[in-house]
């Protein structure tokens, strides 16, 4: 059908490739927000 069929699917999986980016670039994921926990030292385990 095509005279190069290996280039053929090559420049598809780019356009489907770059369609997926900028489908991600227009509808970007929710990002989820989390409190910072902060590691309190232990003091039970310290070298005194």
């Amino acid at each position: 059908m095509f005279r190069r069929p290996v280039l053929t699917l090559f420049l598809l999986l780019l356009c489907a490739g770059a369609l997926g980016l900028l489908a991600l670039g227009a509808f970007p994921p929710a990002v989820t927000t989390a409190p910072v926990e902060r590691v309190l030292p232990n003091d039970r385990f310290q070298v005194r």
